[in-house]
């Protein structure tokens, strides 16, 4: 197989999508998180399409050869879920296997609890249900307070998405300035040695920006997570678009809020669900706090599993995590496992 370039196009929105796989294969498509774009999912394309499936990468909204919008309230949930059911007709198909990371998550949870019958089975790396999906005042009582006392740290380790909403152009200037050096910042495997202590997210506010405010350091690249011609391409894209549009994900949590209001079964999750968590992503933490505990309330057929990442856990260990969602795949949902030709 190899992988092709497409577009999904309709009156509203185009979605570039990366393909490969059988054409008759079963759905699967990805979803990518901040600041990233379908090539994130590399190393889970091609594996998924050796196993017989039609795996699907897009650009979301704001991303790459997608649409960008001027305005932030375009980039809500309710809009960005809309762009994914258009991307599934276009497809052709009535459901999918749904596989989120980081902003991602939020779209394929809300794919699931909003229209549970285009949704054969849903996955999340890093980002639980009934989280940030909820918005994040309702994210903001699952904080850890013995890491992040609430006189010191009001927000918690989301303190970075506070500084989004009141600081915006702020917060963007120094990585539209320098999207090169930020990108090789933030591409970086886990570390253990952050374990129990705060991010440094949790200070954006205080510090003017998860930099201290100051220009973006030159670090060297961490060939563990991405190669230089994959930095490229990633630079290029944001270069081209800026960083406007995917920030703008994160200054609509009212609307995502009311939006969740009207997921369906009262927003129980019934179809197979899949939760990777990252042992070293010490902004989604889950290993010690209480950030997972609504997923498993709502979510009734639910497996887990930890791996030892980082936050760009696909990227990071790609072995474990499609092996993770593979064997999840084949003996959780085995209606959707491809048969044999």
């Amino acid at each position: 197989m190899s992988i092709t370039e497409n577009i999904a196009k309709t009156s509203r929105h185009t979605t570039f999508y990366l393909a490969d796989g059988p054409n008759d294969g079963p759905l699967i498509i990805f979803v990518h998180g901040w600041p990233e774009l379908s090539i994130s999912w590399r190393h889970q394309l091609p594996a998924f399409a050796a196993l017989g499936f039609r795996a699907i990468a897009p650009d979301m909204r704001g991303y790459g050869r997608s649409s960008v919008y001027a305005r932030h309230e375009d980039y809500a949930q309710e809009h960005i879920v809309h762009d994914m059911i258009e991307l599934i007709d276009a497809l052709g198909r009535k459901s999918a296997v749904w596989v989120g990371h980081d902003w991602g998550s939020p779209v394929v949870w809300n794919i699931a609890s909003h229209h549970p019958e285009r949704c054969d089975a849903v996955a999340s790396l890093c980002v639980p249900y009934y989280t940030i999906d909820r918005g994040l005042d309702h994210t903001l009582t699952l904080v850890d307070r013995g890491v992040y006392p609430e006189s010191e740290y009001p927000a918690g380790q989301w303190d970075y998405m506070r500084y989004y909403e009141e600081s915006f152009a702020e917060a963007i200037a120094p990585m539209d300035a320098s999207a090169y050096k930020f990108l090789k910042l933030a591409f970086r495997k886990g570390n253990p040695a952050g374990e129990g202590k705060p991010a440094i997210t949790a200070t954006a506010r205080r510090n003017h920006g998860m930099l201290g405010g100051g220009a973006v350091p030159d670090f060297p690249r961490d060939s563990d997570i991405v190669s230089e011609e994959d930095l490229s391409i990633y630079t290029a894209a944001l270069e081209r678009n800026g960083f406007f549009g995917p920030s703008s994900w994160y200054v609509n949590h009212a609307a995502n809020a009311e939006y969740a209001k009207s997921a369906r079964n009262d927003g129980y999750l019934d179809m197979p669900v899949l939760f990777l968590n990252a042992r070293y992503d010490y902004v989604c933490e889950c290993t010690h706090s209480r950030l997972p505990e609504p997923m498993r309330r709502y979510c009734r057929n639910l497996s887990e599993l930890t791996i030892r990442s980082g936050h760009w856990m696909a990227q990071e260990k790609p072995r474990e995590v499609n092996a993770a969602i593979a064997g999840w795949l084949a003996t959780r949902v085995p209606a959707v496992w491809p048969r044999p030709s």
